[in-house]
């Protein structure tokens, strides 16, 4: 059985999944990073402040385009929304980073 699943019901599912990972989010200066915890070296996710930019670690966009069977492009897309609504900021472009 085949089943269809819209673009919003797949939105919901990736913000689930993002709002059980508990992430930390740490304020310095400029940025905000969003860690698993507070002595984390890599931050999956970053936020600048001052202009609008979130950074997504590779890893995590392929973790969640894996798991969701999603394009890296959409779920870049899906987290940068989640970021928004997270930090009630808009984020005005998403970019890669590599750890």
């Amino acid at each position: 059985m085949k089943y269809l699943i819209l673009e919003s019901q797949i939105d919901r599912l990736v913000v689930k999944y993002l709002n059980s990972k508990d992430y930390t989010q740490i304020d310095k200066g400029d940025r905000i990073y969003f860690v698993n915890s507070e002595g984390d070296k890599y931050a999956p996710m970053k936020y600048n402040k001052s202009d609008g930019l979130c950074f997504v670690n590779i890893n995590l966009i392929k973790e969640i385009s894996s798991f969701f069977d999603l394009e890296s492009s959409d779920s870049k897309e899906v987290i940068g929304r989640w970021v928004e609504n997270t930090l009630n900021q808009e984020v005005e472009d998403i970019l890669t980073w590599w750890p």
